[in-house]
């Protein structure tokens, strides 16, 4: 497999004030129904040190046509478009690739 189609996601986000909680709980929901889609090969999530209400979702697909099928997968929809964005101050997303 070439790593040249792989899509790589990083996400930044950034809670409104009390809200980490939940939101942690709806992305460790997310995570393993990510994970078992067919072309997502990674899903890893970081908390800030400095900034522990900081949160950096960095995920990895087969290629485009496995990115969009994840954003238009139930699970994407209901708990991160439905309920985990509602509870963001801030969300900061980058698509990459590898050149």
């Amino acid at each position: 497999m070439s790593a040249a189609g792989v899509i790589t996601v990083v996400a930044r986000w950034q809670p409104v004030e009390g809200k980490l909680g939940d939101v942690l709980a709806l992305v460790a929901e997310m995570r393993p129904k990510s994970l078992a889609e067919a072309g997502c090969l990674g899903y890893e999530v970081y908390r800030g040190v400095d900034k522990p209400h900081t949160l950096l979702l960095l995920e990895h697909y087969l290629d485009e046509a496995a990115l969009e099928a994840h954003r238009h997968s139930e699970h994407y929809q209901s708990l991160v478009i439905g309920k985990a964005l509602p509870l963001l101050a801030e969300r900061q997303v980058e698509i990459l690739q590898p050149r």
